[in-house]
């Protein structure tokens, strides 16, 4: 210690230094950000922090969500600087500055995603590839989206809808929602698109596996003990062992009469564009198509519940549109027992026996012949009084049909039925437009170009916003911020412009499974405002936490589910 100096004194001076040292280290951060622009553009940076050295902002974002992007958009504006997940980024807001970065691809921008994302999913997907890989790569994904194969999905995602929010109902207790609907829709991703049968444990086992995988791929780019990435790299590798056994059997089995899901699809047209792929190359798009549908389509499954119970005069709409379109049929049986779409074999023959019909039964539906996907799957039964409209998940009476006619349940509804209703289509465009999933996406500087009066240097990140740009877009006559799906008829016409919307992204690298993600989201509300009602079990509404996905905070919105009653 020394001379003359006290303990509390020699404290106060480390910690002097300490500070000094620390202020010292982030104005050389930043300085080593400002020397990185480009010479030969006479543009300046654009305005921000690049926080703390290594970390940048990263921490900010994570904790703060969506108030860390509009702070810093009022501070600095609609084109800023920042520093996250270890690279210089630069958000981007507004119809005008996205549609420059996304038709730019493969000129100005290439796709990026953090570093943690790309290590974790892998070098041989859609969302890594660029140039003439991306483009093959899309040209082949393009037959699991193709109408065709939508038209094969939709019953079965019509079945485990209606099989999930019968048990919603029958819950005596509240439901999770957002839990609930990853459970909704992992089940479609498993059963359907990828055809995987699954006894429930199991598919459970790879829901959490799963989700574990999810929740760590936007983390810091350090491969060290209990970090994100390392439990991240842990459950990928996890899912890959377990998707390699079920390709194999899939592979073995070769059975081209079954040729019915997302693989099925991806392996033969990989055959016709002249592409064999590996079995890397299929675990990796096995692991790409449940994190395209699975938590993305969660997420807009919540917001969809959330909004229509604060909007009760929209179900009422949606309802009117549907009996208008008279898409019920006569039904005779209500669904009883395990999930049709993910049964094994043997689970199928257990339901079989489970759910044999009586000799009454047999005569009554004799002419009619077995469902064309899932033969001996349970079939509509008879309610004790007429009702309207009336499906699966709860069995009860809901809107009494008029006198002298029988109950009615939702018939298959195809895409040509769905198109049919316009007002479903507006609420579930304005859903995608209040709270989209995804608030942003990544790309990579290929050369420095301007933007708002500023440069995008070469090899920085941009960050496009889709919340920020939804919520400040100057071209809607209700105000951003308020729930109006008439915004979208064709009376108002508001959201005509291109890049004002763009849940979906836009350019070169659209969502190509937003036909499938639109469709579930459709085939969710016509069961909701069919079969249930619901309530919330909660004194208020839950906070909605941004990133990475938009989600209830602490998973908040608890609601009771009912039987829709007369």
């Amino acid at each position: 210690m020394p001379a003359g100096l006290s303990w509390p004194e020699v404290a106060a001076l480390a910690l002097l230094a300490l500070a000094l040292l620390v202020t010292l280290c982030r104005h050389l951060w930043a300085l080593r950000w400002s020397l990185s622009r480009d010479p030969a553009s006479a543009l300046p940076l654009p305005r921000g922090s690049m926080g703390w050295p290594f970390f940048g902002e990263t921490l900010h974002w994570l904790l703060q969500g969506s108030h860390f992007h509009s702070s810093r958009r009022e501070r600095y504006g609609n084109v800023f600087k920042t520093h996250l997940l270890g690279r210089p980024v630069v958000r981007v807001t507004g119809a005008e500055n996205i549609r420059k970065i996304l038709l730019g691809e493969h000129t100005l921008v290439s796709t990026q995603w953090p570093q943690s994302t790309q290590i974790i999913l892998g070098s041989h997907t859609l969302l890594g590839s660029i140039g003439d890989l991306h483009r093959q790569r899309r040209k082949i994904l393009a037959r699991v989206f193709s109408r065709a194969a939508l038209e094969s999905y939709l019953p079965r995602i019509q079945k485990v809808v209606s099989w999930e929010l019968r048990g919603w109902c029958m819950e005596p207790g509240s439901i999770a929602v957002y839990s609930s609907a990853k459970t909704l829709t992992f089940r479609i991703a498993a059963r359907i698109l990828l055809g995987l049968r699954l006894e429930e444990k199991q598919f459970k086992d790879l829901a959490k596996t799963f989700e574990q995988l999810v929740e760590n791929l936007f983390s810091l780019p350090l491969n060290i003990p209990f970090s994100g990435l390392r439990k991240g790299i842990k459950a990928r590798d996890t899912l890959h062992e377990f998707m390699e056994k079920a390709i194999q059997e899939k592979l073995q089995r070769n059975n081209p009469e079954d040729h019915s899901d997302a693989l099925d699809f991806i392996i033969n047209s990989a055959k016709e564009h002249g592409k064999e792929f590996t079995m890397q190359e299929l675990k990796e798009s096995a692991i790409e198509l449940i994190f395209a549908a699975f938590f993305t389509t969660a997420s807009a499954s919540t917001s969809l519940i959330l909004l229509l119970l604060k909007h009760p005069s929209v179900i009422e709409k949606i309802r009117q549109e549907l009996m208008s379109h008279e898409l019920y049929q006569h039904c005779e049986h209500c669904p009883v027992g395990p999930c049709p779409d993910t049964l094994t074999a043997q689970g199928r023959n257990s339901e079989k026996t489970f759910l044999r019909p009586t000799a009454k039964d047999a005569l009554e539906d004799q002419s009619q012949p077995p469902g064309p996907l899932d033969e001996g799957s349970p079939q509509p039964c008879a309610l004790p009084e007429p009702t309207l409209p009336q499906s699966s998940p709860c069995a009860a009476p809901q809107l009494r049909a008029p006198s002298g006619q029988s109950c009615r349940c939702p018939s298959d509804i195809s895409l040509e039925k769905l198109s049919r209703l316009r007002y479903l289509d507006c609420v579930i465009k304005e859903v995608l437009r209040v709270l989209p999933p995804v608030s942003g996406g990544y790309r990579t500087v290929l050369q420095t170009f301007e933007l708002d009066g500023y440069q995008i240097p070469k090899g920085w990140s941009v960050m496009y916003s889709i919340r920020d740009t939804h919520e400040t877009a100057a071209v809607y006559q209700s105000p951003p911020g308020s729930f109006d799906p008439d915004r979208f008829g064709a009376a108002r016409m508001e959201a005509a412009g291109r890049f004002h919307y763009i849940p979906f992204g836009g350019g070169a690298r659209s969502c190509i499974g937003k036909e499938l993600a639109q469709a579930i989201l459709k085939l969710l509300a016509i069961e909701l405002v069919s079969t249930a009602r619901w309530e919330l079990a909660t004194p208020s509404y839950p906070a909605m936490q941004t990133v990475p996905i938009v989600h209830p905070v602490d998973d908040g919105l608890q609601l009771y589910f009912h039987p829709l009653h007369t």
